[in-house]
């Protein structure tokens, strides 16, 4: 079924219903379903991780083919300079610090941390790790980090790691097979790999992505930049072709910031079917922030950052986690009925009566919205690790960098992704015509 022949069944329901009831519901219902997410044996494949998938639904195969020109993704370079224009002036104001993190090494030489960062960063761990839960495995048993050791036994490193019994766990014992095999191929340490494409990273990058290996664009780019901020690797040619990490917080703030603009809000997961909206917001992402960092070095070619991959210090770990968050809590007094705003949400106390000498007064919270909504998100901004920073060296900013760039677009959400394998993914969800059941699980 096409897209306008489902178009013109749900009409011809419509029409046959002037006053719809429950049996011209039920119809369109059914046919929602059918056409959405509904798969049949002659529907056809595709190839997706080199693996033959059949089409989810005929609304799949419209989705894969229309997808760009539904939602037709431009980059605004007007709203790129405005940007390149506020990073700048973050840079100024912070010698660059905000562009660069140096973390603890945990006293391992360069080569030790270069082959646990290869070996680990290719994984997703859901949620906060650190370098150093990776280097007390390895300084407890650094034989785990073997290459040789993990394509016999890779679950022993997963279990190390802790991350054996998160979901998708064969997609994640064959990234940390294959990233082994990767390193072997070449018959040198992971330190070594850099002089094996002559000290090119971009062609070092374009390898790991071709590996299978859980190296894509965003973990391919992050291990690298690191490799080079760190100074493990030094001499390098192509860092500034290594673009921003693109996740959900850089999407989000290029989004609101108005750098990327679609001509309809996001679409749900529910629709994006195999991800294809992710995907090609993703690399939209991407090639924006790119964009700002070129035209921040076309107009201040004295004060600017070695490449694109280095804004995403500032823009996902500061914007995108401590500005652009509701992070200004909204209280009522419980007995004086005093309403104010406040920096955090474990606050228990009427700051007004405080203020006038009236103690013991209690309130509650009422919500929390974006620090760059309200007059009083400076009181959320001052209280960020950022702003912190700065205190200590005698500097404060007192709203986002962004917070007249955005306009209307405060709100704008990024994209989510559904995996298309694993136990709760899109391959699990399929159902045949007539089944009925299927769908996504928790």
């Amino acid at each position: 079924m096409t897209f306008s022949d489902f178009c013109n069944t749900i009409k011809g329901i419509i029409d046959s219903y002037p006053t719809m009831n429950i049996d011209g519901a039920r119809e369109i219902v059914k046919e929602i379903n059918d056409y959405l997410y509904t798969t049949r044996p002659d529907i056809g494949t595709l190839n997706v991780l080199g693996k033959d998938f059949n089409y989810f639904s005929d609304f799949h195969k419209f989705w894969q083919q229309h997808h760009k020109e539904i939602l037709d993704c431009r980059i605004d370079e007007d709203k790129c300079i405005q940007v390149a224009d506020a990073l700048h002036d973050i840079y100024v104001l912070t010698n660059g610090s905000a562009f660069t993190s140096v973390w603890d090494k945990c006293g391992l030489e360069n080569p030790d941390v270069c082959r646990i960062r290869l070996l680990t960063a290719n994984q997703d761990f859901r949620g906060s790790r650190k370098f150093s839960d990776f280097a007390e495995v390895f300084n407890s048993d650094d034989s785990l980090f073997d290459e040789a050791v993990i394509v016999d036994e890779p679950e022993d490193l997963l279990t190390a790691l802790k991350v054996g019994t998160l979901s998708q766990n064969d997609k994640r014992i064959n990234y940390a097979r294959n990233i082994a095999k990767f390193v072997l191929s070449y018959n040198c340490a992971p330190y070594e790999l850099i002089d094996k494409f002559g000290r090119d990273i971009y062609a070092l990058r374009t390898a790991l992505i071709a590996s299978n290996s859980g190296y894509g664009n965003k973990k391919a780019d992050m291990f690298l930049r690191d490799m080079v901020v760190l100074g493990i690797w030094t001499n390098v040619t192509g860092f500034e072709k290594l673009d921003v990490a693109s996740d959900v917080n850089t999407i989000k703030v290029a989004l609101r910031t108005g750098i990327i603009q679609t001509k309809i809000p996001l679409v749900s997961s529910f629709l994006d079917i195999f991800c294809y909206q992710y995907e090609y917001i993703d690399n939209m992402n991407a090639a924006a922030w790119r964009k700002v960092w070129e035209k921040w070095v076309e107009k201040y070619p004295g004060d600017k950052i070695a490449s694109p991959c280095l804004l995403d210090y500032f823009i996902y770990n500061v914007v995108g986690k401590q500005f652009c968050k509701e992070s200004l809590a909204i209280f009522r007094g419980d007995n004086c009925g005093h309403v104010f705003r406040w920096a955090s949400s474990l606050n228990r106390t009427c700051r007004t009566c405080y203020k006038m000498g009236i103690k013991h007064q209690k309130a509650h919270l009422i919500g929390k919205v974006l620090p760059c909504t309200n007059k009083e998100g400076y009181l959320a901004i001052q209280k960020t690790d950022f702003n912190k920073q700065l205190k200590d060296e005698n500097k404060q900013i007192t709203k986002c960098p962004f917070v007249d760039i955005c306009g209307d677009n405060k709100n704008k959400m990024p994209p989510k992704s559904i995996s298309i394998l694993g136990q709760t993914g899109w391959q699990s969800a399929y159902t045949y015509e007539d089944n009925g059941g299927g769908g996504l699980m928790a």
